[in-house]
């Protein structure tokens, strides 16, 4: 048996502490303290050779609760579906009309942010709500 108790979901991305900042804005998440040597992840990001962006950024669950999401940038664009995807549980419990009228009201609060509303999966009783994140990766909100 394995002795494993945590685990963290990595992204690839262009722009690590941007993109760390929408997740804890999905999420309730807070960023890791930056690096030593930076008062703040606004010094971090922008450090490197030429103002390029920070090569990685954290953040993490403030309950304890959920997985330390780790972002870290590469060099090539994303160009197919993703593999894996997180689902932002917005409706547990809820079925029907009542269940899409959370998700709904979740995506909404997710689009000012920079999110993007792909499509909606509806059957009558279950539901979910396609979307990307600021740089183009699929999560639903289920």
């Amino acid at each position: 048996m394995s002795s494993i108790k945590q685990f963290q979901v990595t992204f690839d991305c262009a722009e690590p502490v941007r993109l760390a900042r929408f997740w804890c804005t999905v999420l309730g998440y807070e960023l890791v303290p930056p690096p030593q040597g930076f008062t703040d992840w606004d010094a971090f990001d922008g450090s490197g050779p030429s103002g390029e962006h920070a090569s990685w950024c954290a953040c993490v669950d403030p309950s304890e609760g959920g997985p330390r999401l780790y972002f870290q940038r590469v060099p090539e664009d994303k160009v197919a579906k993703n593999r894996v995807h997180l689902d932002v549980r917005a409706g547990t419990g809820l079925v029907g009309e009542e269940r899409l009228a959370a998700l709904e009201a979740e995506c909404a609060r997710l689009v000012p942010h920079g999110a993007v509303r792909d499509r909606l999966l509806y059957d009558g009783v279950d539901s979910c709500i396609v979307m990307r994140d600021i740089e183009g990766n699929e999560f639903c909100v289920d």
